[in-house]
């Protein structure tokens, strides 16, 4: 079953959508979905969000076991998690979240420009990247 893991993973990550399902006004599209060979059972996953003029993500949470890092391409994000004060980040900067962090702000900062930023996903196979409140 070892040796097929690796296998199984990357037959899953094949029937993901391109564009994973938003839950605000923002758009979500699948940059790449990669099994890691050293950590079986784990894939890497990265979604590039785009947030329109005073768009904003609702509440939520990420897969149980995904150590995610954000980094910031255009415009400026405002994001907090649970239990830290928000923050507002621009082009360059990142932050990251712990397996289990529950995301209650990720907005455009911005009435008036665009915003798009990358999320990375360190996670098991097979769940759900992103559940709203």
């Amino acid at each position: 079953m070892k040796r097929i893991a690796p296998y199984l993973a990357a037959a899953a990550l094949a029937l993901l959508p391109a564009a994973v399902q938003a839950h605000g006004d923002e758009t979500v599209a699948r940059a790449f979905a990669h099994p890691l060979p050293n950590l079986p059972g784990k894939v890497i996953t990265a979604a590039v969000v785009s947030y329109p003029p005073g768009g904003k993500s609702v509440a939520h949470r990420h897969a149980p076991s995904a150590f995610i890092v954000a980094y910031v391409l255009s415009g400026e994000i405002r994001s907090q998690v649970e239990g830290e004060p928000a923050k507002v980040y621009k082009p360059g900067q990142s932050w990251h979240e712990a397996p289990g962090a529950h995301h209650v702000i990720s907005e455009n900062a911005s009435k008036t420009k665009p915003a798009k930023l990358l999320a990375i996903f360190v996670m098991t196979a097979g769940e759900t990247l992103t559940t709203p409140d």
